[in-house]
């Protein structure tokens, strides 16, 4: 459930009379999501996103995301485009909540990727950082590697009743990341959160990327990592080889990697892994099962963490010669 904040019919209408978009004729709250409360709006001027603002995202970061949105749409890339109001600004109040309202994109997720929506994901997200390298603002990575450890230690004592010996799994694994994380490639823009739910396709074609409430500035080749464990491994927990090689080629072929960022793949794609695995049991941990935030099993990624521990090398991720685009 993503409908956090109950937004009644008058306010809203209050809210958009700031707007140019017509009367208010409809809207209903949207399943999909975890963080934000969002709703489809219909007035006189088309369909649009209305998002609230919970309280999980920091007020202070979202000039950047909406800032980064605006960009990236001007510059070619689809995404929800921020509407300003009268006034100029994007950014308004309702209910209590920051909100904003954007443009409505055409599409849904893939429910079952295929290679080739894997290649025009990886494409996607390489026009998305060249395009960002021209965007001035900037955001620090708030679940960068420096985070990773005191995030695991700010879980309860009680990690262990998720799977026996998962402690010091975890902090072997973090010790592991710490001595071998790379820290001097390519940087700059990244989605850091690009999962299925989050690329829409419409008649087999990528239509746009939506949700941008982690991009922050970070490596790269580690938001290709995230692509890599959010795209490429089946229901089953498998890797799939032939996506992630399509994932791959599909981002060489718009940015082609440096081969110090092939060389630390393996490493970028465990520490994607631990990642996610740290946020979902925080969350699994610390969330009351009767509350509105979704609760996702951190066994699957941490199903993933071993998977990419026991990598021998870049090839085992489809570059046919290391260092070579493809």
């Amino acid at each position: 459930m993503a409908v956090y904040t109950d937004v009644p019919e008058t306010e809203l209408a209050e809210f958009l009379a700031a707007y140019d978009l017509g009367q208010l004729l409809s809207y209903k709250g949207i399943a999909e999501g975890v963080e934000n409360s969002n709703f489809l709006l219909r007035t006189g001027g088309g369909t649009f996103i209305l998002t609230l603002y919970e309280k999980r995202v920091n007020r202070d970061d979202l000039p950047f995301f909406l800032g980064l949105m605006q960009h990236l749409a001007e510059h070619g890339l689809s995404c929800p485009l921020p509407i300003q109001r009268k006034d100029g600004e994007a950014l308004g109040e309702l209910a209590g909540r920051p909100a904003a309202v954007f443009t409505f994109l055409e599409g849904m997720g893939a429910r079952r990727p295929t290679a080739s929506h894997c290649r025009a994901v990886g494409a996607a997200m390489a026009r998305l950082h060249a395009i960002g390298d021209g965007f001035s603002m900037r955001r620090a990575n708030a679940l960068s590697i420096d985070d990773w450890r005191p995030l695991f230690e700010s879980c309860p004592p009680k990690v262990d009743t998720v799977e026996e010996g998962l402690s010091n799994e975890i902090a072997g694994e973090l010790s592991a990341l710490e001595r071998d994380w790379p820290r001097d490639l390519p940087s700059g823009v990244i989605h850091a959160d690009l999962f299925t739910d989050n690329v829409f396709f419409l008649a087999g074609d990528l239509s746009g990327i939506i949700d941008f409430y982690f991009a922050c500035n970070d490596l790269l080749a580690y938001d290709l990592a995230i692509g890599v464990c959010a795209w490429c491994f089946e229901a089953d927990g498998s890797f799939n080889i032939t996506k992630s090689q399509s994932l791959l080629r599909g981002y060489q072929s718009v940015r082609p990697l440096e081969p110090r960022e092939i060389e630390a793949f393996p490493v970028l794609c465990r520490g994607a892994s631990m990642r996610f695995l740290l946020t979902r049991l925080y969350d699994w941990l610390t969330v009351p099962d009767d509350s509105f935030v979704t609760k996702k099993d951190p066994k699957e990624y941490l199903r993933k963490l071993r998977f990419h521990a026991q990598v021998s090398g870049p090839a085992e991720y489809g570059f046919a010669i290391e260092g070579d685009p493809a």
